[in-house]
């Protein structure tokens, strides 16, 4: 290959890197698809948990092996965030977290499966400014857990455990290659659906990324693999929603950070994420939060990291919303 031919190859890949977040009318395609990865990384030291990922399963990912002609019963399970902390308190709030039960006829085992932040919900949402480096740093993986035993009255005592449906032992396998590979191509939590406005019509700008989508992913695979889902009581999940005007696109890391012309646009990003460090004081918090609602409500500002890449949200009114909304089984 000529030097000439090298570089018109060289051309040609950078186009293709920045036409592939557009459609192919050239436009900017909304929802912006969720970036998948080949493997995923290793966790950063600095990242810690204040409760351990999955504490009882399995280190490397693994699920049991079914045998084909075992019946495997399907639960949806949902409870409180933090219920076996808090009870109800943030179920009166419709904040719940979602998961999926196995129970296996053959070996009399149950099981859960859950999807959720490496480092909990707040390093996910928010980053770390460290004094030591530019850009903002985040500790926001998020994985599947699967581990046996279902604690019926953690799910059923404020939430929902109810059976919905049964595969055989050979479609739980193929589902449990499904999961990892998920699980190894999905590797970060995203808390925020960015709509245009509250309509039935609104445009989506981002999609979230959390416990309860991927409770619909893998109702959704279980249907492909032959299970009929079925429920006696409406499901409904919670959204965490933001509402803004079209975002604009800044840049990743390199782009924002590395480059004095866009100097102002790294501090204001520093600036905004500020307000919501952790380990804050009551005085510190109570400061941040006004600042925050300055910063969302008054300036219409919001900063969304999205596929490790920044976006800049003009925010609207109501600005921010939590709902608890049905999502029919597929």
């Amino acid at each position: 290959m000529s030097q000439k031919d090298f570089v018109l190859c060289l051309k040609l890949l950078l186009f293709l890197l920045v036409v592939s977040q557009f459609g192919t009318d050239g436009r900017q395609q909304w929802p912006v698809p969720y970036r998948r990865f080949d493997s995923r990384p290793d966790v950063d030291s600095y990242c810690e948990a204040l409760y351990p990922f999955c504490p009882t399963g399995d280190p490397d990912g693994r699920i049991p092996f079914m045998k084909d002609g075992d019946i495997i019963s399907i639960y949806r399970l949902q409870t409180p965030v933090w219920e076996w902390k808090y009870g109800d308190l943030l179920g009166k709030l419709h904040v719940m977290h979602d998961a999926v039960g196995f129970s296996s006829l053959d070996t009399g085992t149950n099981y859960t499966m859950e999807w959720y932040e490496l480092f909990q919900l707040g390093n996910c949402t928010f980053p770390h400014l460290r004094p030591e480096m530019k850009a903002p740093f985040w500790c926001n993986q998020g994985a599947a857990c699967f581990f046996e035993g279902i604690d019926d009255l953690h799910w059923s005592q404020n939430g929902t455990l109810e059976k919905i449906g049964e595969i055989s032992g050979s479609q739980f396998n193929d589902l449990a290659q499904w999961v990892q590979d998920d699980n190894r191509t999905g590797i970060y939590y995203e808390t925020w659906t960015v709509l245009s406005d509250p309509s039935p019509n609104a445009t989506a700008w981002f999609e979230s990324y959390d416990c309860s989508q991927f409770v619909h992913r893998t109702y959704r695979k279980l249907t492909e693999l032959g299970a009929k889902l079925s429920s006696r009581s409406q499901t409904n999940y919670t959204k965490i929603y933001l509402y803004s005007g079209e975002p604009t696109f800044l840049g990743n890391d390199s782009d924002i950070f590395g480059q004095p012309a866009l100097k102002n646009v790294a501090t204001d990003i520093r600036k905004f994420y500020y307000s919501f460090r952790p380990h804050q004081s009551f005085a510190e918090l109570a400061v941040s939060l006004l600042e925050a609602f300055r910063d969302v409500v008054f300036d219409k500002s919001f900063y969304l990291y999205y596929n490790f890449e920044y976006w800049h949200l003009p925010m609207k009114p109501p600005y921010m919303q939590i709902t608890y909304e049905e999502v029919p089984l597929p």
